[in-house]
């Protein structure tokens, strides 16, 4: 492979292990990062081991949180790193800086929610930005009409088989001495949902009927709230039973270590999943076309009743989990294989080899 340098921007917590997974082995790409100040982000790309420039924040508020994302795509037009290609996921700012900057750009994605609501006028934009992208890369089970309704290449989008948490999870290797950090070795995780984000039509959180159900029947739960408000649900509870962590941790070695994962979204339902978990989704919308495809498979289980999910959990019991990963592996070679050949030659249009696909199933 021809030596190329690639700016990656990373924009949410979900982008530095999956991109690290993705990018392990392509050693003749150097890569100059670039990293939003969003949750956990930032700790999770030093985690991750990225030597990286801090871009933009975002906000809680909501008009100051809309305001940012013009004003760091203008920053990243003008400070992004000089670059052969852009990788990027869901990432409207680097598309467009990557336009203006005349850089073909990568684009990832799994969500195709915008196909179900009807999205504000500020979303509808970035999705038709986004779409602009050079290249596609999205998993088999995507949607892929969710992209070229917004004008996006058909011959452009690329799949591979799988889930994009495969590709990470193949990296993933458990630390034994990971639960010490706790104050119990037994425990399930529970992680809000997105209320206030543009996909997310609900204003009532089920969080707190859910640690009454879970404290009802003595499960300890390690608590990872997304914003600041989140917080105060898990007040009423001792730390030896809702345990709030001080900073980030290790999603992954979460998961490996819990009795099960409860998620008001989908990545680390998805990241349980593939570990062969128990993974609960209380999502409170339809569900995107990646999740929908592992409840069919029986991978994942979504609800919104919080006795049906605590009952769930007992039913499946606390058995030892041992990782199989082939599945994983098999992903994780076909995701990086249609990458670096993307990265070696963004200017071909559709390279045969790598098909994109059409799964506009209801």
């Amino acid at each position: 492979m021809t030596e190329v340098t690639a700016w990656l921007d990373l924009i949410s917590p979900s982008h530095p292990f999956f991109f690290a997974g993705l990018l392990d082995d392509m050693e003749d790409v150097t890569l100059r990062t670039t990293v939003r100040r969003k949750t956990e982000t930032v700790d999770l790309a030093r985690e991750a081991g990225f030597d990286f420039q801090t871009m933009g924040r975002d906000f809680e508020n909501v008009a100051l949180r809309t305001a940012a994302v013009p004003l760091r795509t203008i920053q990243a037009s003008v400070q992004a790193p000089t670059a052969d290609v852009s990788l990027s996921a869901r990432n409207a700012m680097c598309v467009l800086a990557s336009r203006a900057r005349r850089l073909p750009s990568i684009h990832f994605t799994d969500n195709d929610i915008t196909a179900y609501i009807d999205a504000p006028l500020v979303e509808r934009a970035f999705c038709r930005f986004r779409s602009t992208a050079t290249h596609h890369v999205v998993p088999s089970a995507f949607r892929t009409s969710e992209l070229t309704r917004w004008g996006a290449d058909p011959e452009r989008i690329h799949t591979y088989d799988g889930y994009k948490e495969d590709v990470y999870v193949a990296s993933f290797e458990p630390d034994e001495t990971f639960p010490e950090r706790l104050p119990f070795d037994t425990f399930v995780v529970l992680r809000p949902e997105a209320l206030g984000a543009a996909y997310v039509d609900e204003g009532q959180s089920l969080v707190p009927h859910l640690l009454e159900a879970l404290d009802a029947t003595g499960t300890n739960v390690v608590y990872l709230p997304r914003r600041q408000g989140d917080r105060a649900y898990a007040d009423p509870y001792p730390e030896d039973r809702v345990y709030v962590p001080d900073g980030a941790l290790d999603g992954l070695q979460l998961a490996w270590h819990s009795d099960g994962v409860l998620t008001g979204s989908g990545t680390m339902a998805r990241e349980a999943a593939c570990m062969g978990k128990p993974a609960v989704s209380f999502f409170p919308g339809p569900l995107l076309s990646v999740d929908r495809s592992m409840v069919e498979e029986g991978m994942i289980v979504h609800s919104r009743d919080p006795d049906e999910m605590v009952s769930y959990l007992e039913s499946v019991g606390t058995t030892d989990r041992t990782p199989d990963r082939s599945r994983c592996f098999e992903v994780r070679e076909e995701a990086s294989s249609l990458v670096r050949a993307l990265i070696e030659n963004p200017e071909n249009p559709a390279l045969g080899s790598y098909p994109s696909r059409s799964n506009d199933w209801a």
